[in-house]
């Protein structure tokens, strides 16, 4: 018994908690490293998502006794030839001895003098499989005397528990990617969002809500955050927010809530689909800055997507941004002819029926978005 508690305070617990981390799982090894005795330890976590040329992340740890020597060079080790990574039976834990070629006596004595060099005698490897999503390598050594059986038996039982660790943080590292993508494209648009309760609490805020706005929170068991706004303003906006949790789907209102920045709000009645458990938001507010692409990016974007000249591309993003034909070309150093010329050609080209649909067209394009 006394065994198992010390497994779930000093592995078992960490492990769960360096989901989060980053890098991830460092208190973990730190505490695995204490366990085994090991002196120096590193975990290379590869993702299989990740591009064949992405680097996978390596931890280093070692133990205070170890503090000021130099973390171990996994790269030299790879390049040993030791005993190929992706033989190695996931699971198994593996001695140093069983990695070395004895099959080749000129090898055999590279790998001892490298290994010499860099103070490893005994070595323990572990693989670990995430169900094809991830891999984890583990390799802890020792100097001075070889690992106990206990030692061992502790690093074979935490590969199972590793695993579904690993997996789960495969799945946080892709809800991150989707949540970037997602929050990148807005921002593009310099659109903000944030999720309030009933009572006007802010659940969450995306970054660009962040930067925009000010937040205040009341201290307490349970921490509360709001929009730092005028008192009258702030009342408008818990008495919206409570009207919109009773409201029909589809309920939407606008309120400012900057007068000196002409900032408004609009509100949302949530119809948000989460899976349970979740904290569901009564209302989201929406807001927009008013931020646009860059002239290049679009103007090469255009030209691709409609087969435009470059001229042309050019001109048509100076129309989406409100400029007049004739204003236009003269930036563009155009003559008013020629740019009419050309407008009829955008035209053309688009599919659009003038200025006001080709301007819609390019809003609601992908341009936006270069």
């Amino acid at each position: 018994m006394p065994s198992f508690w010390a497994d779930q305070n000093e592995l078992f617990l960490p492990l769960v908690e360096g989901i989060h981390e980053s890098p991830p799982f460092s208190a973990f090894i730190r505490n695995l490293v204490g366990r085994t005795y090991a002196r120096r330890a590193f975990l290379i976590i590869s993702l299989a998502n990740a591009m064949a040329d992405q680097e996978p992340t390596v931890i280093h740890i070692a133990a205070p006794r170890a503090s000021q020597e130099p973390p171990l060079d996994f790269r030299r080790l790879d390049a040993l030839r030791l005993h190929p990574y992706g033989s190695l039976r996931a699971g198994r834990v593996y001695a140093l001895d069983e990695m070395l070629n004895y099959d080749n006596a000129d090898e055999l004595a590279r790998q001892r003098e490298a290994l010499s060099e860099m103070n490893i005698r005994y070595g323990r490897w572990l693989r670990v499989a995430a169900g094809g999503v991830a891999d984890a390598h583990f390799l802890l050594v020792r100097e001075r005397e070889d690992f106990s059986a206990s030692a061992v038996s502790v690093l074979s039982s935490i590969a199972p528990h590793f695993g579904a660790a690993l997996r789960a943080l495969v799945a946080l590292i892709e809800a991150r990617l989707q949540v970037a993508m997602a929050q990148g494209a807005l921002a593009r648009l310099g659109v903000a969002q944030l999720a309030f309760d009933r009572g006007g609490r802010v659940m969450a805020a995306d970054p660009v809500a962040e930067a925009m706005l000010a937040f205040t929170v009341r201290p307490g068991p349970s921490p509360e955050r709001r929009l730092q706004l005028l008192p009258d303003v702030a009342h408008a906006l818990n008495i919206a927010c409570a009207d919109m949790a009773a409201a029909p789907p589809g309920a939407t209102r606008v309120i400012r809530i900057d007068e000196a920045r002409g900032i408004d709000l609009l509100l949302r009645k949530s119809d948000l689909a989460l899976s349970q458990p979740c904290a569901l938001p009564a209302v989201i507010g929406i807001l927009r800055m008013p931020r646009r692409e860059s002239a290049t990016a679009a103007t090469g974007t255009l030209a691709a997507l409609h087969g435009l000249s470059h001229s042309e591309a050019a001109l048509a993003h100076a129309l989406s941004m409100g400029e007049s034909i004739v204003s236009a070309g003269e930036r563009l150093r155009l003559t008013s002819e020629t740019a009419r010329n050309y407008s009829k050609r955008i035209y053309e080209k688009t599919g659009t029926k003038g200025q006001a649909d080709l301007v819609r067209m390019i809003l609601t394009g992908l341009s936006p978005f270069a």
